[in-house]
């Protein structure tokens, strides 16, 4: 079975980079030999594992083979495609069926097939969570795909121009649409607002108010009105709910069709962030558009904005104007999802840390670009890129710092280089910046300079594949050290960089992403951030025709913004599936049936230093699961007085409670933050032992019965009763109790585990951490 896996792995692998050979449109030989030449058809002949260790003498053999096939060199020579000969021996030729054949009983020939096309989907992100349009029983297909749920966005604007906000095929705009769309500059209502694209505002009194009404925002390239300038608004609301839109690929990569997690929902826009110092969004303008998304009966708000750096301020305090803004919209029912934040991977960095805010984690998915880059010894490393040109061959390379007696000449965010020593060469540098602007600086630098290509060596954790429009790779510091051994062992060196294919599926495993902000929550330790993870690297998605960086109006982007209008569009889903489930509902769908591992059942690790094992505070409760989502089995519900009581248990005075509430309040003298009705349990100071309390409600067939199921942390005992959950018609909710014991002596780090009520069918998993306080008489010793 293993073998046999291998090898369709292999050729997936044959099959893909073939597809991307004919999709770039460089080889016009090829497409000509289809055109003379009906009965001719591309095979694929894979030989397995390489008899040599020299590329060129792999190629001979594949040549050699065609020779005596074919009785002529020159045909031979004509018919070779392509020639796999590092990583395993094989090739892709034009063949007829007879030769195919013949091929295929060769002794030496594990097997051959014809050729055939791969669609990748572009946002793949949505077919990887399960939300395929092609499978029937799905979320997608069974929420008639968020038709009728209305998706308010936050962020810079909209560029309604674009296929994905296109409303073909869409009914009546829903009743319940109080809102409008607001003329502006170069955006007119009645032209670019349609039945997808249904509320379009823009608020900009908070900003200017700030920093002066003299600024001349459009002499920064703004747009005074929703129009977005930027892009990311573009991106984020097309990655919630965009129509489809096929033939869709960013330089080259990801060829398929676009599409939003709910493509018949509509789309609601709130422009509050603009082209300043790198997008400011005034916390006066964010709640100004809350109270009006409000208003207008918006089911769905989405915001992939964070604060601007730690510390966080409190729930009422009136500085945080998403916390503040959420808690209103939440209580009218309203599900509101925040991004966590790009500061990981150190812990403490997430923000949006509300309880009544689903806060999104990012991860990568099954899709990957790798490059290989062969050097002149033979040896072969793997980059990533996604830049698809046409391959050069062998060229030179070069290392600055071996140029001179500058030791700092090698930093890729700093090059200087000279043209007499760089010009035709491919030049390998170095850095230490976690940026993905440190590539295309470095690019740039080599290609003023004459260069031909640029290996840019960076941390393992910081590898995502900016290369674009000019040849490149993206290295860990292993791979460039070995690459600088051999400049430096090489009298000649030389380098060839080989385009990537598109790979996707199990051999690419998912990963929570270096730049995800991590817990424990700084606000309420008690409170487990993030709550929950989505697909947030090389997202392909529509942007403004401003955007530098479009290609047919679509982009690709990284970051915990584009992981949230993921959560958004699987909420959209849910809201339309589940009318009836309050905005914690749908939170603890999301967070009790979400993947420990990806869908192919590998473990999923988080990027850091070292990588490890990811955990609650890398990534909730795990990565979204759409359709587990949509039948849970059990919810931890919550209405706005659970919130009340956790405002109380933060210890907040009743004024300024009341202040956020806008009704008056006064807290009841003892009131837990451990028992606070979460889908997760957090104890940052556990002594010998405590209890919480915690209500589940039955979303599942009316008679039921729940067994409970502990995976304790290391060094704890946990108890729950009942143990036993029985439901009937008459008893739809249950309250049980949870006892955590520690068996450490000293105080200790987290420690992660599960609670899981099952029904045989319905696998309802809590999240774990616990962490262990040092015991006073320990203390007072040192």
């Amino acid at each position: 079975m293993d073998k046999m896996s291998n090898t369709i792995s292999f050729f997936t692998l044959l099959l893909i980079q073939l597809l991307v050979c004919l999709l770039d449109g460089h080889d016009k030989t090829l497409r000509l030999a289809f055109a003379e030449s009906s009965n001719v058809s591309v095979y694929i002949v894979y030989l397995g594992e390489r008899q040599h260790n020299d590329p060129k003498l792999v190629t001979d053999s594949h040549h050699d083979m065609l020779t005596n096939l074919m009785g002529s060199k020159e045909l031979a020579k004509e018919s070779m495609v392509y020639s796999y000969r590092h990583g395993f021996s094989g090739f892709a030729a034009k063949l007829t069926a007879s030769q195919a054949q013949q091929l295929s009983e060769h002794p030496d020939v594990v097997g051959v097939m014809p050729n055939s096309f791969y669609k990748l989907q572009t946002t793949r992100s949505w077919d990887y969570l399960g939300l395929s349009p092609q499978t029937p029983n799905n979320l997608l297909n069974k929420s008639n795909m968020g038709d009728g749920v209305i998706i308010g966005v936050l962020d810079t604007g909209i560029w309604p121009e674009s296929k994905a906000f296109r409303d073909e095929g869409l009914g009546e705009i829903p009743s319940g649409w109080k809102g409008f769309c607001q003329s502006g500059d170069q955006f007119s209502a009645a032209k670019h607002c349609n039945k997808k694209l249904i509320g379009a505002r823009w608020f900009v009194d908070g900003l200017l108010a700030e920093i002066g009404r003299t600024l001349n925002l459009t002499r920064l390239g703004e747009i005074l009105s929703a129009r977005d300038a930027e892009g990311h608004g573009t991106h984020v609301s097309s990655t919630a709910a965009g129509a489809y839109v096929a033939n869709v690929s960013y330089d080259g990569v990801g060829l398929g069709t676009a599409r939003g997690g709910a493509p018949r929902a509509r789309l609601a826009i709130y422009k509050v962030c603009w082209k300043l110092s790198g997008g400011q969004c005034a916390s006066a303008d964010i709640l100004k558009a809350f109270d009006e998304a409000i208003k207008d009966g918006v089911h769905v708000l989405t915001l992939s904005i964070a604060a601007a750096s730690l510390p966080l301020y409190s729930e009422v305090d009136g500085r945080d104007a998403i916390a503040i803004g959420s808690f209103h919209a939440i209580a009218r029912g309203i599900t509101v999802v925040c991004g966590a934040g790009n500061d990981g991977p150190l812990p403490q960095t997430v923000k949006n840390t509300a309880p009544w805010i689903i806060t999104v984690a990012a991860s990568t998915m099954d899709r990957a670009y790798p490059t290989q880059i062969t050097l002149g010894n033979n040896k072969t490393f793997q980059g990533q890129s996604i830049y698809t040109g046409k391959e050069e061959g062998f060229t030179g390379l070069f290392y600055p710092a071996d140029g001179g007696p500058d030791a700092t000449a090698g930093v890729c965010e700093d090059l200087n280089l000279k043209p007499n020593l760089v010009a035709g060469k491919v030049v390998l540098c170095f850095t230490t910046v976690s940026s993905r602007i440190v590539t295309q600086i470095a690019a740039r630098s080599v290609r003023v300079a004459g260069g031909v290509g640029v290996i840019v060596s960076k941390p393992p954790n910081d590898i995502t594949a900016q290369c674009r429009s000019f040849p490149c790779a993206e290295v860990d510091y292993e791979v460039g050290t070995q690459i600088l051994f051999y400049i430096r062992s090489a009298g000649h060196p030389v380098v060839k960089l080989s385009p990537p294919p598109t790979l996707v599926g199990k051999a690419v495993p998912a990963k929570i992403a270096e730049f995800s902000s991590r817990g424990p929550n700084t606000v309420a330790a008690s409170v487990l951030k993030p709550d929950i993870a989505a697909p947030g690297v090389q997202i392909i998605a529509a942007t403004s025709a401003l955007d530098t960086s479009a290609e047919q109006g679509f982009t690709m982007l990284s970051g915990t913004s584009m992981a949230t209008p993921h959560i958004a569009g699987i909420v959209a889903l849910l809201r339309a599936l589940h009318a009836d489930w309050s905005p914690a509902a749908i939170r603890s769908a999301l967070t009790t049936t979400a993947w420990m591992s990806d869908p192919y059942g590998v473990p999923i690790f988080a990027e850091g230093d070292p990588h490890k094992l990811a955990d609650p505070f890398d990534f909730g409760g795990g990565i979204a699961n759409p359709n587990g989502a949509a039948c849970p089995g059990l919810v931890y519900d919550m209405d706005e007085s659970d919130y009340i009581n956790y405002l109380c248990s933060m210890e907040y005075n009743n004024s300024a409670i009341s202040r956020l509430t806008g009704k008056p309040v006064t807290c009841p003298k003892t009131v837990s933050l451990l028992d606070v009705n979460l889908p997760s349990i957090t104890i940052p100071y556990l002594g010998n032992s405590t209890t919480l309390t915690r209500t589940v409600t039955n979303v599942g067939a009316t008679n039921s019965i729940y067994h409970v199921i502990v995976e304790p942390p290391t060094g704890t005992i946990v108890l729950v009763n009942p143990p036993i959950l029985i439901f009937n018609s008459m008893t739809k909710k249950i309250s049980f109790t949870v006892t955590v014991s520690s068996m450490h002596q000293l105080s200790a780090g987290y420690y992660f585990g599960s609670l899981i009520w099952t029904d045989g069918v319905h696998d309802v998993r809590s999240p774990i951490s616990v962490r262990t306080a040092m015991p006073r008489l320990h203390a007072a010793a040192i």
